[in-house]
Protein backbone atom coordinates (compact mmCIF):
# COMPACT_ATOMS: atom_id res chain seq x y z
CA UNK A 1 0.00 0.00 0.00
CA UNK A 2 0.97 3.75 -0.47
CA UNK A 3 2.31 5.69 2.41
CA UNK A 4 0.50 8.69 1.24
CA UNK A 5 -1.34 10.49 4.15
CA UNK A 6 -4.99 9.89 3.81
CA UNK A 7 -7.59 11.05 6.54
CA UNK A 8 -7.74 7.69 8.35
CA UNK A 9 -4.01 7.76 9.00
CA UNK A 10 -3.83 9.23 12.57
CA UNK A 11 -0.59 7.63 13.72
CA UNK A 12 0.94 7.98 16.48
CA UNK A 13 -2.86 8.45 17.92
CA UNK A 14 -4.99 5.71 17.91
CA UNK A 15 -8.75 5.07 17.30
CA UNK A 16 -11.08 2.98 19.72
CA UNK A 17 -14.21 2.08 18.58
CA UNK A 18 -15.57 -0.14 21.12
CA UNK A 19 -19.03 0.79 22.27
CA UNK A 20 -19.54 1.93 25.77
CA UNK A 21 -22.55 2.91 27.71
CA UNK A 22 -21.22 5.67 29.92
CA UNK A 23 -21.87 9.56 30.52
CA UNK A 24 -19.79 12.60 29.57
CA UNK A 25 -17.39 14.40 31.40
CA UNK A 26 -16.75 18.07 31.33
CA UNK A 27 -14.06 18.00 28.99
CA UNK A 28 -15.39 15.42 26.39
CA UNK A 29 -15.66 16.45 22.93
CA UNK A 30 -19.11 16.60 21.98
CA UNK A 31 -20.42 16.28 18.07
CA UNK A 32 -24.10 18.10 16.97
CA UNK A 33 -25.27 17.46 13.37
CA UNK A 34 -27.82 19.33 11.84
CA UNK A 35 -28.51 17.43 7.90
CA UNK A 36 -24.95 17.84 6.64
CA UNK A 37 -23.78 20.79 9.07
CA UNK A 38 -21.29 20.04 11.68
CA UNK A 39 -21.25 22.97 14.82
CA UNK A 40 -17.57 23.65 14.87
CA UNK A 41 -15.44 27.17 15.34
CA UNK A 42 -13.49 27.50 12.67
CA UNK A 43 -9.77 29.30 13.14
CA UNK A 44 -6.73 30.14 10.95
CA UNK A 45 -5.21 27.97 8.72
CA UNK A 46 -8.17 24.96 8.43
CA UNK A 47 -8.29 24.91 12.44
CA UNK A 48 -11.46 23.27 13.49
CA UNK A 49 -12.87 22.89 17.07
CA UNK A 50 -15.99 20.85 18.63
CA UNK A 51 -17.41 22.14 21.47
CA UNK A 52 -16.91 20.39 24.90
CA UNK A 53 -19.12 19.17 27.24
CA UNK A 54 -18.72 21.34 29.61
CA UNK A 55 -18.97 24.29 27.05
CA UNK A 56 -23.11 23.27 26.31
CA UNK A 57 -26.37 23.40 27.96
CA UNK A 58 -27.96 19.64 27.52
CA UNK A 59 -28.77 17.21 29.67
CA UNK A 60 -26.17 14.36 29.62
CA UNK A 61 -28.47 11.79 29.04
CA UNK A 62 -29.47 13.38 25.19
CA UNK A 63 -25.10 12.17 24.35
CA UNK A 64 -24.30 9.05 23.07
CA UNK A 65 -20.98 8.29 23.26
CA UNK A 66 -18.96 7.43 20.17
CA UNK A 67 -15.12 6.26 20.53
CA UNK A 68 -11.76 7.37 21.34
CA UNK A 69 -8.46 8.54 20.47
CA UNK A 70 -5.92 8.41 22.21
CA UNK A 71 -7.46 10.11 25.68
CA UNK A 72 -9.98 12.21 23.85
CA UNK A 73 -13.79 10.50 24.37
CA UNK A 74 -16.16 11.22 21.52
CA UNK A 75 -19.76 12.26 22.01
CA UNK A 76 -23.28 12.04 19.30
CA UNK A 77 -26.00 14.75 20.50
CA UNK A 78 -29.47 12.35 20.38
CA UNK A 79 -30.90 13.13 17.12
CA UNK A 80 -34.46 13.57 19.13
CA UNK A 81 -33.16 16.75 20.80
CA UNK A 82 -33.75 20.38 19.57
CA UNK A 83 -30.26 22.01 19.70
CA UNK A 84 -28.81 24.98 18.37
CA UNK A 85 -26.27 27.64 18.54
CA UNK A 86 -28.35 28.73 21.87
CA UNK A 87 -27.23 25.75 23.74
CA UNK A 88 -23.36 26.66 23.95
CA UNK A 89 -22.73 28.07 27.42
CA UNK A 90 -20.87 31.36 27.83
CA UNK A 91 -17.63 30.76 26.14
CA UNK A 92 -14.86 30.20 28.35
CA UNK A 93 -12.30 31.30 25.65
CA UNK A 94 -13.53 34.18 23.64
CA UNK A 95 -12.10 33.14 20.20
CA UNK A 96 -13.98 30.01 20.12
CA UNK A 97 -17.23 30.92 17.67
CA UNK A 98 -19.50 27.90 17.11
CA UNK A 99 -21.73 27.85 14.37
CA UNK A 100 -22.99 25.09 12.14
CA UNK A 101 -20.87 24.98 9.01
CA UNK A 102 -21.08 22.09 5.85
CA UNK A 103 -19.54 19.05 6.73
CA UNK A 104 -16.77 19.55 4.03
CA UNK A 105 -14.86 22.00 6.42
CA UNK A 106 -13.51 18.91 7.62
CA UNK A 107 -11.58 17.60 4.62
CA UNK A 108 -8.96 20.18 5.57
CA UNK A 109 -9.40 20.04 9.63
CA UNK A 110 -6.40 20.67 11.65
CA UNK A 111 -5.36 19.14 13.61
CA UNK A 112 -5.95 16.52 10.73
CA UNK A 113 -7.36 13.50 13.45
CA UNK A 114 -11.08 15.93 13.68
CA UNK A 115 -11.76 15.27 10.49
CA UNK A 116 -11.39 11.28 10.20
CA UNK A 117 -13.29 11.71 13.90
CA UNK A 118 -16.08 14.24 12.51
CA UNK A 119 -16.33 11.90 9.71
CA UNK A 120 -17.09 9.36 11.75
CA UNK A 121 -19.40 10.80 13.79
CA UNK A 122 -21.10 12.04 10.96
CA UNK A 123 -21.18 8.14 10.08
CA UNK A 124 -23.23 7.32 12.88
CA UNK A 125 -25.00 10.12 13.26
CA UNK A 126 -26.82 8.97 9.62
CA UNK A 127 -27.23 5.64 11.21
CA UNK A 128 -28.84 6.65 14.37
CA UNK A 129 -31.19 9.26 12.38
CA UNK A 130 -32.16 6.78 9.72
CA UNK A 131 -33.20 3.83 11.98
CA UNK A 132 -35.29 5.71 14.48
CA UNK A 133 -38.02 3.02 13.88
CA UNK A 134 -37.66 -0.55 13.35
CA UNK A 135 -38.02 -1.66 9.75
CA UNK A 136 -39.70 -4.81 10.84
CA UNK A 137 -42.42 -3.78 13.54
CA UNK A 138 -42.17 0.09 13.27
CA UNK A 139 -41.85 0.57 16.82
CA UNK A 140 -39.52 3.31 18.20
CA UNK A 141 -35.59 1.77 18.47
CA UNK A 142 -33.83 1.76 21.36
CA UNK A 143 -29.82 2.09 22.16
CA UNK A 144 -28.43 -1.75 22.73
CA UNK A 145 -26.60 -1.28 25.67
CA UNK A 146 -24.36 -5.10 25.04
CA UNK A 147 -22.77 -3.32 21.54
CA UNK A 148 -23.03 -0.81 18.76
CA UNK A 149 -26.41 -1.80 17.75
CA UNK A 150 -29.79 -0.55 18.26
CA UNK A 151 -32.63 -2.93 19.48
CA UNK A 152 -36.39 -2.84 18.83
CA UNK A 153 -38.56 -3.10 22.60
CA UNK A 154 -41.52 -4.89 21.04
CA UNK A 155 -40.17 -7.49 18.26
CA UNK A 156 -36.28 -7.73 19.49
CA UNK A 157 -34.77 -6.73 16.08
CA UNK A 158 -31.25 -5.85 16.38
CA UNK A 159 -30.09 -3.07 13.66
CA UNK A 160 -26.17 -2.82 12.99
CA UNK A 161 -24.04 0.42 11.47
CA UNK A 162 -24.90 0.44 8.14
CA UNK A 163 -21.34 -0.07 5.49
CA UNK A 164 -21.77 0.39 2.30
CA UNK A 165 -18.99 -0.76 -0.35
CA UNK A 166 -17.55 0.45 -3.10
CA UNK A 167 -14.89 1.04 -5.55
CA UNK A 168 -12.47 3.50 -6.68
CA UNK A 169 -11.09 2.60 -9.87
CA UNK A 170 -8.00 3.92 -11.43
CA UNK A 171 -8.44 2.61 -15.32
CA UNK A 172 -4.91 2.74 -16.97
CA UNK A 173 -4.07 3.48 -20.37
CA UNK A 174 0.10 3.32 -21.22
CA UNK A 175 0.71 6.45 -19.45
CA UNK A 176 -2.74 7.47 -18.84
CA UNK A 177 -5.15 7.42 -16.78
CA UNK A 178 -9.19 8.04 -16.90
CA UNK A 179 -10.29 11.16 -14.96
CA UNK A 180 -13.81 12.16 -14.63
CA UNK A 181 -15.36 15.07 -12.68
CA UNK A 182 -19.16 14.24 -11.54
CA UNK A 183 -22.38 15.91 -12.73
CA UNK A 184 -24.60 18.03 -10.48
CA UNK A 185 -22.74 17.18 -7.20
CA UNK A 186 -21.33 19.60 -5.04
CA UNK A 187 -17.40 18.44 -5.15
CA UNK A 188 -15.89 19.87 -8.50
CA UNK A 189 -12.74 18.44 -8.48
CA UNK A 190 -10.67 15.28 -10.41
CA UNK A 191 -12.24 11.57 -10.08
CA UNK A 192 -11.64 8.37 -11.03
CA UNK A 193 -14.81 6.46 -11.70
CA UNK A 194 -17.12 5.06 -8.50
CA UNK A 195 -19.77 3.26 -7.97
CA UNK A 196 -21.01 0.80 -4.76
CA UNK A 197 -21.11 -2.92 -4.64
CA UNK A 198 -24.42 -4.63 -5.66
CA UNK A 199 -25.87 -7.15 -4.33
CA UNK A 200 -24.34 -10.77 -5.53
CA UNK A 201 -21.98 -8.92 -7.18
CA UNK A 202 -18.15 -9.31 -6.20
CA UNK A 203 -15.86 -5.80 -5.75
CA UNK A 204 -14.23 -6.77 -9.33
CA UNK A 205 -17.95 -7.48 -11.01
CA UNK A 206 -18.59 -3.90 -10.02
CA UNK A 207 -15.31 -2.32 -11.21
CA UNK A 208 -15.93 -3.92 -14.66
CA UNK A 209 -19.74 -2.59 -14.54
CA UNK A 210 -19.12 0.61 -13.57
CA UNK A 211 -16.31 1.48 -16.01
CA UNK A 212 -18.67 0.10 -18.68
CA UNK A 213 -21.70 2.08 -17.68
CA UNK A 214 -20.27 5.07 -17.01
CA UNK A 215 -17.19 5.65 -20.26
CA UNK A 216 -18.34 2.85 -22.30
CA UNK A 217 -14.58 0.98 -21.93
CA UNK A 218 -13.87 -2.57 -21.01
CA UNK A 219 -10.56 -3.23 -18.61
CA UNK A 220 -8.90 -6.09 -18.05
CA UNK A 221 -5.76 -7.02 -14.91
CA UNK A 222 -8.42 -6.07 -11.61
CA UNK A 223 -5.63 -4.91 -8.75
CA UNK A 224 -6.35 -4.61 -5.42
CA UNK A 225 -4.73 -1.49 -4.39
CA UNK A 226 -6.53 -0.27 -0.67
CA UNK A 227 -9.30 0.69 1.21
CA UNK A 228 -10.73 3.68 3.16
CA UNK A 229 -13.61 4.07 5.40
CA UNK A 230 -15.73 7.18 3.97
CA UNK A 231 -18.08 8.51 6.70
CA UNK A 232 -19.86 11.59 4.63
CA UNK A 233 -21.54 8.84 2.63
CA UNK A 234 -21.71 5.87 5.02
CA UNK A 235 -19.33 3.75 2.33
CA UNK A 236 -16.08 1.68 2.98
CA UNK A 237 -14.18 2.50 -0.31
CA UNK A 238 -12.04 -0.31 -2.04
CA UNK A 239 -9.40 0.80 -4.78
CA UNK A 240 -8.84 -1.24 -7.93
CA UNK A 241 -6.76 -0.27 -10.48
CA UNK A 242 -6.98 -1.88 -13.74
CA UNK A 243 -6.05 -1.54 -17.91
CA UNK A 244 -7.86 -0.75 -21.23
CA UNK A 245 -9.19 -3.59 -22.81
CA UNK A 246 -9.63 -2.59 -26.27
CA UNK A 247 -10.85 0.65 -27.67
CA UNK A 248 -10.37 3.99 -25.74
CA UNK A 249 -13.23 5.97 -26.96
CA UNK A 250 -14.92 7.11 -24.16
CA UNK A 251 -19.09 6.98 -24.26
CA UNK A 252 -20.06 9.26 -21.49
CA UNK A 253 -22.72 8.62 -18.91
CA UNK A 254 -24.29 12.16 -19.12
CA UNK A 255 -26.23 11.52 -15.84
CA UNK A 256 -22.99 10.28 -13.83
CA UNK A 257 -20.32 12.59 -15.23
CA UNK A 258 -20.15 16.05 -16.91
CA UNK A 259 -16.65 15.25 -18.45
CA UNK A 260 -14.36 11.88 -18.41
CA UNK A 261 -10.93 12.22 -20.03
CA UNK A 262 -7.97 10.05 -20.67
CA UNK A 263 -4.56 12.30 -18.56
CA UNK A 264 -1.26 11.94 -18.99
CA UNK A 265 0.56 10.75 -16.12
CA UNK A 266 3.17 13.74 -15.82
CA UNK A 267 -0.38 16.33 -16.30
CA UNK A 268 -1.75 15.22 -12.63
CA UNK A 269 -1.61 18.18 -10.67
CA UNK A 270 -0.41 18.23 -6.70
CA UNK A 271 -4.13 19.04 -6.31
CA UNK A 272 -4.77 15.08 -6.21
CA UNK A 273 -3.05 15.12 -2.10
CA UNK A 274 -6.18 15.51 -0.93
CA UNK A 275 -6.44 12.58 1.81
CA UNK A 276 -8.64 10.88 -0.17
CA UNK A 277 -8.39 7.63 -1.65
CA UNK A 278 -9.26 9.23 -5.39
CA UNK A 279 -6.43 11.10 -4.52
CA UNK A 280 -3.80 8.89 -3.26
CA UNK A 281 -4.42 6.81 -6.03
CA UNK A 282 -3.71 9.59 -8.60
CA UNK A 283 -0.23 10.57 -6.96
CA UNK A 284 0.81 6.71 -7.10
CA UNK A 285 0.05 6.60 -10.66
CA UNK A 286 1.75 9.95 -11.62
CA UNK A 287 5.06 9.20 -9.25
CA UNK A 288 5.29 4.95 -9.51
CA UNK A 289 4.88 4.52 -13.39
CA UNK A 290 7.10 1.12 -12.78
CA UNK A 291 4.65 -0.36 -11.27
CA UNK A 292 2.51 0.09 -14.60
CA UNK A 293 4.98 -0.66 -17.01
Amino acid sequence: MYNQFMIQDILPKKFKNEYKRVLPEPRDIVLAFRGREVLCALGDNGAVGFPRAEEIKIDKNKLIYLFEIDEDRFFLVNIDYSFDEQNISENKNPEKFYQYEDIRVLRKANPGYLCYAGMTAYHLYMWYRDNKFCGRCGKNTEIYDVERALKCPVCGNIIYPKIAPAVIVGVTNGTKILMTRYAGRPYKGNALIAGFCEIGETAEDTVRREVLEEVGVRVKNIRYFGSQPWGFDSNLLLGYFCELDGSDEIKLDKNELAIAEWVERHDIGEEAKNLSLTGTMMMYFKENPAFFS
